[in-house]
């Protein structure tokens, strides 16, 4: 197979960049997180999310990431960031290139179920959120899309 396309879905090596979405979803304080159940995250934990289909908004795709994933559904989503995440290989070949748009956004009544590739969902305090996810970008945009929800971060900062 080619080093364009070494995978089934075009994820490495693309064409163009890929467009996803993730939300920083909150209820009463507390951060839903999901833990990935397939490649290339399997076992990570990340706020829910995924890529954008063709055809809908970035903020259908958003909500739709959001109750696949959860079974929620979302109130007013809020934009917090559009994060790049460019990888090289070491001949300097663009190994993945995506563009993340990234929302917060209170969940709206009803119980959260993990399907689609969440293996898992938590609902957790902010500190212990941050914790969990092992990118700094992500981390940041849980800080941001916490403030813009006005969901205090003292505890999640450490003070």
């Amino acid at each position: 197979m080619s080093a364009r396309r070494c995978d089934a879905h075009g994820r490495l090596y693309p064409a163009h960049p890929r467009v996803g979405v993730g939300v920083v979803v909150v209820r009463e304080g507390r951060v839903l997180l999901v833990r990935r159940g397939r490649p290339p995250h399997a076992g990570r934990w990340s706020i829910p999310g995924g890529l954008q289909r063709l055809g809908e908004t970035v903020e259908e795709a958003a909500r739709r990431e959001v109750a696949e994933e959860t079974g929620l559904a979302l109130g007013t989503l809020h934009l917090v960031a559009v994060v790049d995440l460019i990888e090289r290989d070491a001949e300097g070949r663009v190994r993945r290139h995506y563009t993340l748009v990234d929302y917060a956004a209170r969940a709206e009544p009803g119980r959260p179920r993990a399907a689609s590739d969440a293996a898992e969902l938590g609902w957790m305090p902010p500190a212990e959120a941050l914790r969990r996810l092992d990118w700094s970008r992500t981390r940041e945009v849980l800080r941001r899309g916490l403030a813009l929800l006005g969901v205090p971060l003292a505890d999640a900062d450490g003070g």
